[in-house]
């Protein structure tokens, strides 16, 4: 029997042997070429690959996870083909020995994109104890290509620090120590990541694309905890293997008893006929569709927050006063009052409680709340609810259960305890922590932050650290969702030193990710250009903080950073002459008017993803009336100019192409409309918004 699937570009065949063998002979955005896969190479086409303990991995593997059992002794049971209001679902169960198999793929209406899990149930008499379940498996990528693979494939790998999100950087196989010797090799080219920062390393992504053909595939892995994705051969033929947490990787092991059931994590596949930037955006459209509809991605409201290159932690009602007037005289519609205003001396070690500290607020904190509300805005707070600091008073009165522990210890990581969600007090007293918040101090929106690091996971309670972690995050990622349920008009922005936790388990759910904590904002430019890669544009909050002793052009760069995302104002705006924050005034202005487009956007990079060491960078955002251009010119020295190819919009009138911001300050560009060429010419450390009207 065969299944074939074609759906919004998708083609899927899934064969079932007469012996009930299920193998998946070819996932593409083409149609399957008219070949015969022989049966001693198919059998290794797996739909999926799950290893229990106790079971052969019979494969000459190495680390790879190839020949996994029992998913390879695993026979058809059954599927279903059905619509749900996403679109169309295939089910395929098989079974073995009592553990039954289940593979989803979800797709999407008009979107050439799968989101793809793997459940198992036991539905026998005895444990089973899983060491890997994949959530996604393709045997096949390279099937279509002829020629080298070194000179045909590009892999791309999402680079991803503090200070550092989203460095794509993409590499030959060869780059990666991957050389042809036989059919099949034990090198494997393999992602990890171990911890609950999910994105400490590299984003939980990749993309596989194979230029002689113009064909991409892109995936992403949504979990805030470990995860794994590895590409190696077999039987002559690459692979792509995606997953949640493993036992040889991150220390994860699930024991699955009579009438349990577990679920991977999911990841989403997208498929086409394209180039790298055609992927993301199509992963974009992804991204929107199973996002939590909210008002705040429709209008993409300016907040103002005080922490970056300004108040640093150190709130006071004296401090904060002067930074919410000029916030309301530049028109931002939130101020939120960041890190420290729960503590009157350091405010690391001592979080938990998060009742206001009383002598930075004479006033109490309702006074400076209060005050943002009589100035036209939505007040905010800071909030890192999933920890308690090691001299929090509250250690002390609650048991050991609250915390993540290992050994019978709890884990201490930079000073702090880890709440495990797992237990339903700590999720009691979150949930009076965000009550209070909201019901008593009015608060519309919260920065909820997270600043440490689990490693592998907690052991109490649990069958391994790996497994405790997993648990932990579908609780808090539960509770969550209650939160949201109980207050739908809150916004909670997801922050994790920045960038850690950009993910989609989490930006499913949050309107809005914290992408980075760079103090820079000559580097903060290839942060902003590349962050649509990670998460759609309007849930991008980039900062812009123009600095006490800057320029025009300075406050500009800072402007430009934000303007086609989301906008996170900061700085001493109190501190800066009234040309500069008349600047800043522009740029908001200017902000208010494209915001309606933004949320629609589809980003692309006409000169290629930005690098830390680039000159001229740009990200455009297409939008159906509209194309906005944000250039910057990040060296110091000056240099030529930079003639940005847009080929797809030939034939505009010069008339339709502008400077957006700034308006009044030196701006040399030329539009040739018969090749569709910006050319521009920036001063050093400069940057520009330009917009072409359809």
């Amino acid at each position: 029997m065969d299944i074939n699937i074609q759906e919004n570009g998708i083609y899927l065949h899934i064969q079932v042997t007469q012996e009930g063998d299920v193998r998946l002979l070819h996932g593409s955005c083409r149609p399957e070429k008219k070949m015969i896969v022989p049966d001693n190479k198919a059998r290794w086409y797996r739909l999926a690959e799950l290893q229990v303990s106790g079971f052969d991995q019979n494969d000459n593997h190495g680390n790879k996870h190839t020949g996994c059992s029992p998913s390879s002794l695993m026979r058809y049971c059954g599927h279903r083909d059905m619509s749900n209001k996403f679109g169309r679902k295939l089910e395929i169960v098989q079974e073995y020995q009592g553990l039954m198999l289940t593979s989803h793929f979800q797709f999407y209406h008009g979107i050439p994109a799968i989101r793809c899990w793997n459940t198992v149930e036991n539905k026998g008499t005895e444990d089973f104890p899983i060491e890997y379940l994949s959530s996604f498996a393709l045997t096949g990528l390279s099937e279509e290509a002829e020629g080298p693979r070194d000179q045909n494939v590009r892999i791309h790998i999402p680079h991803n620090t503090w200070f550092g999100e989203a460095q794509w950087k993409n590499y030959t196989m060869n780059e990666l120590g991957y050389d042809v010797v036989q059919a099949s090799s034990m090198k494997r080219i393999g992602v990890t990541s171990t911890g609950s920062w999910a994105c400490d390393e590299y984003l939980p992504m990749g993309a596989y694309e194979q230029t002689q053909l113009g064909k991409t595939v892109l995936w992403q892995i949504e979990t805030s905890g470990s995860w794994h994705w590895e590409i190696s051969d077999i039987v002559g033929e690459l692979y792509l293997q995606l997953s949640g947490p493993t036992s040889q990787e991150n220390g994860f092991t699930r024991i699955v008893k009579p009438g349990e059931t577990f679920e991977s994590v999911p990841c989403a596949v997208v498929m086409v006929n394209g180039d790298f930037t055609r992927a993301i955006q199509e992963m974009t459209r992804y991204r929107r569709a199973i996002r939590r509809p909210n008002e705040d991605n429709c209008n993409l409201p300016i907040i103002f927050n005080d922490y970056m290159n300004c108040l640093m932690g150190d709130p006071t009602t004296e401090k904060l006063k002067p930074l919410i007037d000029k916030a309301a005289e530049i028109g931002c519609e939130y101020f939120c009052i960041d890190c420290g205003w729960y503590d009157d001396g350091p405010w690391w070690d001592g979080v938990g409680e998060w009742q206001p500290a009383k002598g930075r607020f004479p006033g109490r904190i309702q006074e400076p709340l209060q005050y943002i509300r009589e100035k036209g805005m939505i007040p905010g707070l800071w909030l890192e609810i999933e920890v308690m600091g090691i001299h929090c008073p509250m250690v002390k009165k609650v048991d050991k259960s609250w915390f993540f522990q290992r050994n019978g210890r709890p884990v201490i990581d930079h000073s702090r305890y880890q709440l495990d969600f797992r237990n339903p007090q700590v999720r009691e007293y979150a949930s009076s922590v965000i009550k209070r918040l909201v019901e008593e101090y009015g608060v519309g929106y919260i920065k909820m932050d997270y600043n440490i690091n689990m490693s592998t996971g907690t052991d109490y309670q649990a069958d391994s650290p790996g497994e405790g972690l997993l648990s932990h995050t579908r609780a808090y990622l539960s509770w969550l969702d209650s939160v949201f349920a109980s207050y739908p008009g809150l916004v909670i922005e997801n922050c994790s030193s920045g960038g850690m936790r950009m993910e989609y388990s989490h930006l499913s759910l949050h309107s809005i990710q914290s992408v980075t904590d760079q103090e820079d904002y000559i580097k903060m430019a290839a942060i902003a250009a590349n962050c649509p890669t990670a998460c759609t544009p309007e849930q991008a909050a980039i900062w812009s903080y123009p600095l006490p002793d800057g320029d025009e052009e300075e406050t500009v760069y800072n402007m430009v950073n934000a303007m086609l995302l989301r906008i996170h104002q900061s700085g001493y705006l109190n501190r800066i002459s009234p040309q500069r924050l008349a600047l800043v005034k522009e740029g908001l202005q200017c902000y208010r008017k494209i915001r309606k487009d933004i949320k629609d956007s589809l980003p692309f990079w006409p000169l290629g993803l930005a690098s830390m060491q680039s000159e001229y960078l740009c990200l455009g955002l297409a939008c159906p009336h509209t194309v906005y251009l944000a250039v910057w010119y990040m060296q110091e020295k000056s240099g030529r100019g930079v003639s940005i190819p847009l080929a797809s919009y030939r034939g505009i009138p010069a008339d339709r192409v502008s400077c957006l911001y700034p308006s009044n300050l030196p701006n040399d560009f030329y539009w040739d409309a018969e090749s569709g060429t910006l050319t521009v010419d920036l001063q050093p450390r400069t940057a520009r918004i330009y917009q072409i009207s359809l």
